[in-house]
């Protein structure tokens, strides 16, 4: 899975928006088909923007040092 660069949280932040508008006119119109696929898409939008959130509060933390590993028998 591809991640979302953080620099265009604000264009995923405007396509959410365009497909709740784009969903809207579907109902207006009463194309039901257009609507369930407009759903999926915003959904998948959602989810995206979810693991960017996740992806921005993980970079806070520190790395974790976890030292060289000790090989039995193996002089150094």
């Amino acid at each position: 899975m591809l991640r979302v660069d953080p620099q265009q949280r604000r264009r995923l932040e405007e396509i959410i928006r365009n497909l709740g508008d784009r969903i809207e006119e579907a109902r207006v119109n009463g194309w039901l088909g257009e609507v369930q696929g407009l759903q999926i898409s915003l959904e998948a939008a959602r989810n995206k923007l979810s693991s960017l959130d996740r992806l921005t509060r993980n970079r806070s933390r520190t790395p974790v040092t976890l030292g060289m590993p000790i090989i039995p028998g193996e002089t150094r």
